[in-house]
């Protein structure tokens, strides 16, 4: 069940996390609450796997380099192949389509040298191969979204 403070955490900071040096103090001090609750609430979201992240999206290569990478994953490893690419601090997100080509991410590196470098490791580590896709057009699509409650399941 989750507490009104903890659904208002996650509604309200999807967008517009405050870039402070203590964000958390900031998102504490805007609820009336402490900074230790909303540091413990975020990590439990995490260690639940309600959220995988908390960080920036950053527009394509316009920091460092990036790529939209794809990969055909048999059924039984896509979980854990998507484990692997998601514990990297350098994908934005990940996600599965209904194609053979199954898994999705975006990977970030601080130049192409080393964007082809986490690539060829991911590659190694997963044991399957990698297209890094070229942007041909920049699409913005707004990842966050007004979160509704199952009372059932969320309280």
């Amino acid at each position: 069940m989750l507490t009104a403070l903890e659904k208002q955490l996650l509604n309200d900071y999807q967008q517009e996390f405050p870039l402070t040096e203590r964000p958390f103090l900031q998102i504490a001090e805007a609820l009336s609450t402490r900074e230790e609750v909303v540091i413990k609430a975020y990590q439990q979201f995490a260690d639940q796997q309600i959220i995988s992240r908390i960080g920036p999206v950053i527009t394509p290569n316009h920091l460092g380099a990036s790529a939209l990478v794809a990969m055909a994953v048999n059924e039984e490893d896509l979980e854990t192949v998507a484990d692997l690419v998601s514990s990297y601090p350098n994908v934005n997100h990940n996600y599965e389509r209904e194609n053979a080509v199954n898994l999705w991410f975006v990977l970030m590196a601080e130049d192409e040298s080393r964007l082809l470098d986490l690539v060829a490791e991911i590659e190694q580590r997963s044991g399957y191969n990698a297209m890094r896709l070229p942007m041909l057009a920049d699409f913005y699509i707004n990842l966050g979204f007004q979160l509704e409650w199952n009372d059932a399941e969320f309280g």
